[in-house]
């Protein structure tokens, strides 16, 4: 557990509908600077989008295959281009990692852990590979992607944080080179044939953040 000391418990707050990118950005940063300050608590926001693209830190334009299929936002967080949509799991995930460790790379890990132990209880084996960013299933003779990490620190606070695919629209994904990786393909639960909705997803995701952060308490917004 990515701890240096018992933390309060980190707010927990799941959006019901598609929420529109730039204001969840908005607000993202805005609940940020307020922990970073000792204003508000951690929080970790479950949310989708809808269809768009997103642009990192690192993105090339080359990547951006189909620049007019959807909307594309440019945005702080690292990596490259990847696609956002209903059926796709977000978590912006707001912690402090002065009070916890201030190693990135320990942070990166202890997500990346988070993820495989909650896709373990939903049926499904997702593995880490050297110099390829997110999690990958081997399906058949192909590695497929099906969560991926992009995250900045403001302060030592974290800003974005993870995507799982659950059922999205995975043919969005040829608008784009996801992350830069051209020769493996992108997957979801539904294409594994995993029967998951997004209540039991979001359970695994809480029971297994818990272990990994410590506790939450449920929480109705994530504004101020």
């Amino acid at each position: 557990m990515l701890l240096a000391k018992p933390p309060s418990p980190v707010d927990w707050v799941v959006s019901p509908t598609p929420f529109d990118y730039r204001t969840a950005e908005s607000l993202m940063h805005a609940r940020a600077r307020a922990i970073a300050d000792g204003e508000n608590s951690e929080l970790v926001w479950l949310l989708e989008h809808p269809a768009l693209y997103t642009a990192g830190t690192s993105a090339k334009d080359s990547d951006l295959l189909a620049p007019n299929r959807l909307p594309v936002f440019r945005t702080g967080r690292g990596g490259q281009f990847t696609y956002h949509g209903p059926g796709q799991r977000i978590g912006y995930v707001m912690l402090d990692l002065k009070r916890r460790k201030p190693d990135v790379r320990a942070f990166v890990f202890e997500l990346e852990a988070w993820l495989i132990d909650a896709l373990e209880e939903l049926g499904v084996s997702a593995q880490r590979r050297e110099r390829r960013v997110g999690l990958w299933v081997v399906n058949g003779a192909r590695e497929e992607k099906i969560a991926a990490l992009g995250i900045r620190l403001s302060r030592w606070v974290s800003l974005h944080g993870i995507s799982l695919n659950v059922d999205p629209d995975l043919s969005h994904y040829g608008g784009i080179v996801p992350c830069g990786i051209s020769e493996h393909g992108v997957t979801s639960l539904a294409a594994l044939g995993i029967d998951a909705d997004m209540r039991s997803v979001d359970r695994a995701l809480r029971r297994h953040f818990e272990v990994h952060f410590g506790p939450t308490v449920e929480s109705s917004s994530p504004q101020l």
